[in-house]
């Protein structure tokens, strides 16, 4: 990769990965981490090391790179969920309408519940199942 392009996939990984939102659902695996792990062993590139991305020409490498940069900065920003925002009968199913905002609900209170209170979750779903 060139110089310049190389420096502008760098930079645009670097941004991204460092303002990338923890994630407190899976503390011991975050996307921060496997893809700084991976730019190390790949030389700074987060293309994949397989034959199929060795046959590219070096333009089509250099490409693919700043693609794969752009693709993680535009997650970064939301472009999509701004771009196909998903609204009203979308959200609220007939067969669950807070289907939705109770999962949203257990997503952000899940990361905080103590050992009890996942124990005392699990035990009221098993027995929920069981009637």
């Amino acid at each position: 990769m060139s110089g310049a392009l190389r420096t502008l996939a760098a930079r645009q990984y670097q941004r991204a990965l460092g303002e990338w939102p923890r994630d407190a659902l899976r503390p011991e695996c975050q996307l921060q981490d496997v893809l700084s792990k991976r730019l190390q062993k790949n030389s700074g590139s987060l293309l994949p090391n397989k034959p199929a991305f060795n046959k590219l020409t070096k333009e089509a490498k250099e490409e693919a790179e700043i693609k794969q940069a752009n693709a993680l900065v535009s997650l970064l920003e939301n472009r999509y969920r701004n771009k196909y925002r998903i609204t009203g009968e979308l959200l609220r199913p007939k067969s669950n309408p807070k289907y939705y905002t109770d999962l949203t609900k257990e997503l952000e209170e899940a990361p905080n519940r103590t050992f009890l209170g996942r124990m005392a979750k699990r035990l009221g779903g098993i027995i929920r199942f069981q009637s």
